[in-house]
């Protein structure tokens, strides 16, 4: 290669390098970890609410309140479903869940896009293009975290704490003062297992047992 091409390409390459280490979503991503769920409310302590494992653009939810089972986050899909271990089923989890709407995988430059998309996926209201508005940084649980105000137009759906390192929120804080947040992060690998719907298990469509009940005597028509 001719030395001034050589030279053409190097340049090419660390510019590119460059471009990558500026850009968060591309150069950090997503790190696998996983973490405490707690949930609190203004002047109360934290209590637990779950565990949460992340790996890739995936997440899985284990809520205290609902042991039978869990909710798989696809933030690509976009797409979040309840997983059934005990009868071997899983369904489509929608708006069973605000979590799964909030804690999952997003651009911490912009995570607007990606909460929009989940609260369309759940049937939420289309209020507009939802729109990020950065209030500063700060340290939560001893990692550096950037704040904003989740806007739907000009409706405020919450606060939220995005951490860029791990591309992920650790808070989100309601307007009655309820507040979700990650605790005891733990960086490390996830088994893949964890974020899939295992193997063998069978969809289940909440709306045909509602059918088979039409079908029955214990249905009543409220028109």
């Amino acid at each position: 290669m001719p030395h001034a091409a050589r030279r053409h390409t190097i340049s090419c390459l660390l510019a590119l390098g460059a471009w990558l280490i500026a850009s968060p979503g591309l150069a950090q991503g997503t790190k696998d970890f996983d973490a405490d769920l707690v949930r609190s409310q203004q002047g109360s302590a934290p209590v637990p609410a779950g565990r949460l494992f992340v790996s890739a653009s995936r997440a899985r939810i284990d809520v205290s309140e609902l042991p039978d089972g869990y909710f798989i986050i696809d933030g690509a899909g976009p797409s979040a479903t309840f997983v059934k271990p005990g009868s071997a089923t899983y369904m489509d989890a929608r708006g069973s869940s605000r979590l799964t709407q909030w804690f999952v995988p997003v651009d911490p430059a912009d995570p607007c896009p990606q909460w929009q998309a989940m609260a369309r996926m759940a049937g939420k209201p289309d209020h507009g293009a939802w729109h990020c508005e950065q209030d500063g940084e700060t340290t939560i649980g001893g990692r550096r975290v950037i704040g904003y105000r989740a806007m739907a137009g000009s409706e405020r759906q919450f606060l939220a704490w995005v951490d860029p390192a791990l591309a992920f929120p650790v808070r989100i804080e309601l307007g009655d003062g309820t507040a979700f947040a990650v605790d005891a992060v733990r960086e490390r690998p996830q088994a893949p297992n964890l974020t899939q719907i295992p193997s063998g298990f069978r969809k289940f469509d909440p709306q045909l047992l509602i059918e088979r009940i039409k079908q029955s005597d214990v249905w009543v028509d409220a028109h």
